[in-house]
């Protein structure tokens, strides 16, 4: 089973998302939620060990590309493949996004188009 850590602000967003996985794939994911920048770090710091980290851009405190760079500049993380899960849209977050990051998705997004772009990553890594 693949774990995903999803670091939103929104707890209806990571509610949905796991539910969706939840239904549709049983078997395959583990999604662990968490509601900021720091509860990401709180978790990886307890050992949770996630195949892969789905990332909020807008988020108070810490957004998503300090935690990216974070991430990025750790070396027991920054070999985890992030993907950018946002409902900012603008040209310049979507191309920074997929540039840096291992792909950038817009909100909403559809679970089973979610899981094909989460399993693209996976395979490639």
């Amino acid at each position: 089973m693949k774990k995903i850590i999803l670091v939103d602000d929104e707890k209806d967003q990571i509610f949905s998302v796991k539910i969706g996985f939840e239904n549709a794939y049983p078997k395959e994911f583990e999604i662990i939620g968490a509601e900021s920048g720091k509860m990401c770090f709180e978790l990886l710091e307890k050992n949770i060990k996630p195949d892969l980290i789905l990332l909020d851009i807008m988020m108070p405190k810490m957004d998503g590309w300090e935690v990216f760079d974070k991430l990025r500049a750790n070396p027991k993380y920054k070999n985890i493949p992030v993907i950018f899960l946002t409902a900012r849209s603008d040209g310049f977050a979507a191309k920074a996004g997929s540039m840096i990051a291992d792909d950038y998705i817009e909100k909403p997004v559809d679970i089973d188009e979610l899981k094909a772009r989460i399993d693209k990553v996976l395979n490639k890594s």
